[in-house]
């Protein structure tokens, strides 16, 4: 499997890839690439039905370029070094965001939850996510709120009264609530249909099989996440690669 940067021509096929429709999985099979690194070039760069490989390659240029201008930053809280390769920390977070942005979260909002996660510090301020997104402060400001209004993190004044930002470990319980109580108001919504439209024509008989999925779903969610939650807080005691399971401290 071929690495680096992706070359003109590579861009250019996938450019033709989009136009004919093919996956994102079989553009990069074409190109001996990961999947990952399609996805994420189309994502950065507008998106399946806006990419162009001319502009896109351009962009990545001037990207390349701003980074060897910019001088380290060494008050970044999200570069903390640690031994870390710099290049493959950037390339994490963009695949991060990327998922995020799959799943429906606006870029700006998708970048500021991924700095949240990768913070050893557990938190950060505007500030800080100003300097290492290197965006204005009304960007991050608007993240924030639809992060907050979500659920997703809280705010809390530090000791020099600045507001710093806290992504907690039950976040991802809390998401796989929402979402469990999602699919149930699916179920909800496709029952009300079946006496609507009466229940021995086919359409209802549709519905109600979608009800009965999602009402399977959702509750399989609520299941699942209240025996896992503990998972949340615990440690992995062995390596790298290793399956072991976590263990937790609690009694």
């Amino acid at each position: 499997m071929s690495g680096g940067r992706l070359t003109q021509q590579e861009r250019q096929q996938i450019a033709l890839g989009l136009a004919d429709g093919l996956a994102y999985a079989e553009i990069a099979r074409r190109l001996d690439r990961p999947t990952s690194t399609i996805t994420r070039e189309v994502m950065r760069n507008g998106g399946p039905t806006a990419y162009r490989a001319d502009l896109a390659h351009r962009a990545t240029e001037r990207r390349a370029h701003r980074r060897k201008r910019t001088p380290p930053r060494e008050q970044d809280a999200l570069a903390q070094g640690l031994g870390r390769d710099d290049e493959a920390v950037r390339e994490y977070e963009e695949a991060f965001t990327t998922l995020l942005m799959q799943q429906g979260l606006p870029k700006m909002t998708a970048r500021v939850l991924t700095c949240l996660f990768v913070a050893d510090a557990g938190s950060v301020t505007a500030a800080e996510l100003v300097q290492h997104l290197q965006v204005s402060p009304a960007s991050v400001s608007k993240a924030i709120a639809f992060l907050e209004d979500q659920g997703l993190i809280r705010r809390e004044r530090d000791e020099r009264r600045r507001e710093r930002y806290f992504v907690d470990d039950d976040v991802w319980y809390q998401s796989t609530i929402a979402s469990a109580r999602g699919t149930a108001q699916v179920a909800e919504i496709a029952r009300q249909g079946v006496s609507v439209l009466g229940r021995d024509s086919p359409a209802a008989a549709r519905l109600e099989n979608i009800a009965r999925f999602s009402d399977f779903i959702s509750e399989s969610m609520l299941r699942a996440a209240e025996r896992a939650r503990e998972v949340l807080h615990t440690k992995p005691e062995a390596g790298p690669g290793s399956t072991t399971k976590p263990s937790s401290d609690r009694g």
